[in-house]
C-alpha cells in the first residue's frame, strides 16, 4: 500500500498536539478537527477504490458477511452463494474493516469529550487512539488488497 500523505500529515500532527496546553488546543482544534477528516475520507476512498478492484466471488462473499450481521439480503445473493474459500478471505478483511471503524469511533468519542470537558489529557488520548486508527484502517486495506488477484 503506497503511503497517503493526508494520513501521514494527520499523524503528525496528531502526535505534535499531544504536547499542546488546552489554550494551544482550543485554537487549533478546528484544524485537528478538518486534519483528521481529510485522513479519514482518504482512507474511505483508498479502501473503496481496492474493493472495486476484486473479483465477483470475493466482492460476493464479502457482501453476504455484511447482510448477515444486517439481516437483509444482498441482491442477488441467492443466485450466487459464496464459496467458501471467498468467503474466508473476505471474513478476515470484514473483521479487519470493523476493528478500523471501532478505533476510529472511539477516537471521535474521545475528541468529543475531550472539548466537552477542555480536557487535555482526553485530547492527548484521542490524539493515540486517532493514530491508532489509521494504522488498523491501513492495516485492512492492505488486507483488502491481498484479496485483488483472487479469481
Amino acid at each position: 500500500m503506497q503511503r497517503l500523505s493526508e494520513v501521514e500529515n494527520a499523524k503528525a500532527l496528531m502526535s505534535e498536539a499531544m504536547t499542546w496546553s488546552v489554550m494551544k488546543w482550543l485554537r487549533e482544534k478546528k484544524r485537528v478537527r478538518q486534519t483528521a477528516d481529510r485522513a479519514n475520507a482518504v482512507l474511505d476512498q483508498l479502501n473503496r477504490s481496492v474493493k472495486d478492484r476484486w473479483a465477483d466471488r470475493v466482492r460476493t462473499a464479502y457482501d453476504a458477511l455484511g447482510a448477515e450481521q444486517t439481516g437483509s439480503h444482498v441482491r442477488g445473493q441467492r443466485e450466487l452463494s459464496p464459496d467458501p474459500e471467498a468467503m474466508l478471505l473476505a471474513k478476515k478483511v470484514k473483521e479487519a474493516d470493523e476493528l478500523a471503524q471501532c478505533a476510529r469511533m472511539d477516537a471521535e468519542t474521545t475528541f468529543d469529550d475531550a472539548e466537552r470537558q477542555l480536557s487535555t489529557s482526553l485530547a492527548r488520548e484521542g490524539c493515540r487512539k486517532a493514530i491508532a486508527s489509521w494504522e488498523l484502517h491501513e492495516k485492512a486495506i492492505r488486507k483488502a488488497e491481498s484479496l485483488i488477484h483472487q479469481d
